[in-house]
């Protein structure tokens, strides 16, 4: 991703952000933060990484948040419903980078702590790749892995330096 690229993304956000809106409560239904893993030692080590962001979100945004370690995607209708006082407070140039942000990392509340400087972006790259760095320190690094890794964290920080730019 390039600064050319979130430009695009900007000037055409007029016509669809309310679409893009959508699809960010959609998507933050499923959130990844909401799925600790089985494995005690992964789970411990997500909780670590993970409460501190959702303690956040849940001060932020007066609400509830439900997380869960098995398959069935918890109830987060507060969130949903909290998303539109965020849409609202957020101009377009932000708004665009939270939504690149929450594409990167399959995260919404990642990518609303990025875009509001709860978090850097390479801070937020670690907690979206936690489960991925954990069986790397078990089974060893893949080759093709790392170079994706190193190219969303490249994404995040073309994403972060954006954000600074639009809130200037």
């Amino acid at each position: 991703m390039h600064k050319q690229d979130l430009e695009q993304a900007l000037a055409e956000l007029e016509k669809n952000r309310s679409a893009m809106e959508r699809q960010l409560k959609i998507f933050a239904q499923t959130d990844l933060l909401f799925f600790f893993s089985e494995k005690p030692e992964l789970k411990k080590r997500q909780q670590e990484m993970w409460q501190p962001i959702l303690n956040w979100a849940q001060a932020e945004l007066q609400i509830k948040i439900a997380v869960t370690d098995e398959l069935e995607v918890p109830d987060n209708r507060e969130l949903v419903a909290a998303l539109d006082g965020v849409f609202a407070r957020m101009g377009d140039g932000q708004f665009c980078c939270w939504y690149a942000a929450m594409l990167n990392m399959r995260s919404v509340l990642l990518g609303l702590a990025l875009v509001e400087g709860r978090l850097t972006a390479d801070e937020a790259f670690l907690l979206a790749q936690a489960e991925e760095l954990w069986q790397n320190e078990r089974w060893g690094e893949d080759a093709k892995a790392a170079k994706l890794r190193q190219a969303q964290l490249n994404d995040l920080q073309v994403i972060e330096e954006f954000n600074r730019q639009c809130a200037m």
